[in-house]
């Protein structure tokens, strides 16, 4: 009896190379986990809860400082007080510059309006008559010489009062200052304005050490 014999049927080289790179890729994938998702952004609440900072912006610039005018001085409004309609607002004088800024007397004081008209004011040295128990005011004039750095003030007093009718009240809202003669003027806007009534008149007092 003649024994068959049996033939291997051969796998195509394309066919195995194939399943053998399946199976690795497969491995593979098996042993090396994908990355992890991201985690959401966090999202707003009511309450105190906070979105976290933008890292990546940028930082705000931080403001310019401010110029110091011609002359090396700058004009301040320091504040004031009122009572019964009478005003009393003081004024700092500040050097800014680079050398000691020699004052002596009064100031030279201009009001205007907003179209930067100058007003009729008659201002006079001192309270003027128009109150009293004020002593910056009515002080002496000495010299005063701030540093750079620092300042000297003044104050002017006035009253809101209107007397006549057919006379227009004054209001002012900006100054003027020259500091000494011949010294570049300084403009300001107030923050509450001079509101001389009709009375057109306004006490100045002398330069003073400023005393902080």
């Amino acid at each position: 009896m003649i024994a068959k014999r049996r033939t291997r049927r051969r796998i195509p080289a394309l066919v195995t190379v194939g399943v053998l790179a399946g199976v690795l890729a497969g491995t593979a994938g098996c042993s090396t986990p994908p990355a992890p998702r991201a985690a959401p952004a966090p999202t707003a609440m009511s309450g105190t809860a906070r979105l976290a900072p933008d890292r990546s912006a940028p930082a705000s610039p931080s403001a310019p400082a401010q110029a110091c005018p011609e002359g090396g001085v700058r004009l301040v409004e320091r504040g004031g007080d009122a009572a019964m309609g009478l005003r009393v607002v003081s004024f700092q004088l500040v050097n800014c510059g680079t050398r000691p800024y020699v004052l002596e007397g009064y100031p030279r004081l201009s009001l205007r309006d907003d179209h930067d008209e100058q007003l009729e004011v008659s201002v006079e040295h001192g309270s003027a008559g128009i109150t009293t128990g004020i002593p910056d005011l009515d002080a002496a004039p000495q010299p005063v010489t701030p540093a750079p750095g620092q300042a000297a003030s003044f104050g002017i007093v006035w009253r809101n009062l209107v007397t006549d009718g057919t006379v227009v009240a004054t209001t002012a809202w900006n100054v003027e200052v020259e500091p000494k003669p011949g010294a570049p003027r300084l403009s300001l806007r107030l923050s509450e304005p001079v509101d001389l009534g009709n009375t057109g008149k306004l006490g100045l007092g002398p330069w003073q050490p400023l005393i902080r």
